[in-house]
């Protein structure tokens, strides 16, 4: 490398600036993002751990104590490689007052760990990784989302502001937000959408909610209300009688997946075996992804335990 980290990051703030200027007043510079927002950094010195750049930098000590406080500093130092998103003091302070003070507490050490985590990748991704993919999953389990406009590149609707900061064990990307994980299960994330009134009253009368708010992680294929409704007229109330328990419970586990399963991995599967011992079979069907012939409507709706698909139909076991 051939300056120290903290010219490094200054060159890259500096550098990525007058290319956005020049994408403004030249118009086509804005076809090659990779020029305009993620420039890649060189220092002189040899490269240090991924913890060791983030302290020479002097910009990210909010992220260290975070990491010292949650547990994760020592791995940080470990053999890797890691690719860290990393928020700078400036980014955490856009948090609300009170919130980084909160996370500190001894008692929040896995709420803080989770977030931190979210941040983190395994692996070296580069920049140019980053804007051929459109998102990948975290150390957190939870998936990040990549976006680009050919002047920004986002990360979960944080910007990227330096890039490609080399270190022995792996690289960091400047993000000018703290990005955090979907904290709800998926019963809570369910819940809230306020979609899936008669799944969610399926699940309890089956005895699977509690299951579906505990560690997982599961994948669920979610039918809407709309499309319980498009079940024969007294189906679902049959359903729900205590003496149709084991029946009901057998619908809903075949909705369940084991695992956390992202819509490119599912349509690369072909099939998978649920929670009532039958496999589904995923496939592509006019550009569309489906699951036993049920259309996936919205995908990778992630949740502290899972990954919520939503489905058009009710599936039904053999």
């Amino acid at each position: 490398m051939n300056r120290s980290i903290v010219s490094a990051i200054s060159a890259l703030t500096l550098t990525a600036g007058s290319a956005l200027a020049q994408c403004g007043s030249q118009g086509s510079a804005c076809q090659q993002p990779e020029r305009a927002q993620l420039v890649s950094a060189s220092h002189a010195s040899a490269p240090t751990n991924i913890v060791a750049t983030a302290q020479a930098a002097g910009k990210f000590s909010t992220l260290l104590a975070a990491a010292r406080a949650a547990g994760l500093a020592e791995a940080l130092m470990g053999s890797g490689p890691f690719t860290v998103f990393a928020p700078t003091d400036d980014a955490f302070d856009k948090l609300p007052d009170g919130t980084v003070d909160n996370l500190l507490r001894p008692e929040n050490r896995d709420a803080l760990a989770s977030i931190l985590k979210f941040h983190v990748v395994a692996g070296q991704w580069s920049a140019r990784d980053v804007m051929r993919l459109s998102g990948v999953r975290s150390i957190n389990g939870q998936r990040l989302d990549f976006w680009s406009d050919g002047s920004a590149v986002k990360v979960n609707g944080a910007k990227v502001v330096a890039a490609d900061i080399e270190c022995t064990n792996g690289v960091i990307h400047v993000i000018d937000t703290v990005v955090t994980p979907e904290s709800g299960s998926i019963v809570d994330v369910a819940q809230n959408a306020g979609t899936f009134g008669t799944l969610i009253a399926a699940a309890q009368a089956a005895g699977l909610a509690e299951a579906l708010s505990g560690e997982g992680p599961f994948t669920v294929f979610a039918p809407t209300d709309e499309a319980f409704s498009k079940l024969p007229r007294g189906t679902v109330e049959s359903l729900l009688r205590p003496e149709n328990r084991a029946k009901l419970a057998s619908i809903l586990k075949y909705h369940v997946v084991p695992g956390r399963v992202y819509a490119a991995d599912a349509a690369g599967a072909g099939k998978a075996q649920t929670l009532n011992g039958q496999s589904v079979v995923i496939d592509i069907s006019d550009g569309r992804l489906r699951v036993d012939g049920a259309n996936i409507v919205a995908t990778n709706i992630d949740a502290s335990n899972g990954v919520v698909h939503v489905i058009d139909r009710v599936i039904l076991p053999e």
